[in-house]
């Protein structure tokens, strides 16, 4: 998926800069990790990031189908290289309710507006469909 037409908002401007080996980080259910979200990931690869993708542990439901442990082997799956040379983690947490920053905190806080053609990118069509070949 091209890359270059995403719209970027930084809400919050870290007073600090950025040190080798940090992490931008991603939370998220990724129920199924799709096309939209590696393409959202590509953008910080392509600015030169490490990517954090925590795996938001939620109830097994229809909404997700997946536990959090499969969803992260799924993405390790996916992404085995940048694994095993440390561009990428994969983590489960807590499921959340909010992000929440004090001030100064160190990090940019940075929202990524997908084009129109990755935006419409359903992960509940994708369940659907999944359901639908015996795959759910």
């Amino acid at each position: 998926m091209e890359n270059s037409n995403w719209e970027k908002i930084v809400h919050v401007k870290s007073s600090l800069e950025p040190k080798k080996n940090q992490y931008a980080m991603f939370v998220g259910r990724w129920q199924p990790l799709h096309l939209s979200h590696q393409a959202l990931f590509q953008q910080a690869l392509d600015d030169g990031k490490n990517l954090l993708i925590c795996v938001r542990d939620g109830e097994v439901n229809d909404k997700n189908p997946f536990t959090a442990n499969e969803v992260k082997k799924n993405i390790e799956d996916t992404y085995p290289f940048l694994i095993e040379y440390g561009i990428m983690q994969v983590m489960v947490i807590p499921d959340i309710c909010s992000i929440e920053f004090g001030r100064g905190v160190g990090y940019d806080i940075i929202e990524h507006i997908p084009p129109t053609e990755i935006g419409e990118v359903s992960a509940t069509k994708i369940r659907e469909q999944l359901r639908k070949e015996g795959k759910l």
